[in-house]
């Protein structure tokens, strides 16, 4: 039997994500995932390891947010 290869992550870097538009009149899922990711107020930044939980969560919120690699 040959044995199964397992998926490395490919992106091991970080995100820088700033919190630039509000979630006023979006809908409310869209409201969690920003409370999730743990902004409070406009214009925070935070840095977040780039995985796939993360990229998924930031997928959603996409144009509400600010995302560069570092």
């Amino acid at each position: 039997m040959e044995k199964k290869e397992t998926k490395k992550a490919k992106n091991t870097g970080k995100l820088k994500v700033t919190y630039v538009k509000s979630v006023i009149g979006f809908d409310k899922k869209q409201v969690k995932v920003i409370e999730a990711l743990g902004f409070k107020k406009l214009n925070t930044t935070k840095i977040f390891p780039d995985n796939e939980s993360i990229r998924g969560s930031i997928f959603k919120v996409k144009h509400l947010l600010k995302v560069e690699e570092i």
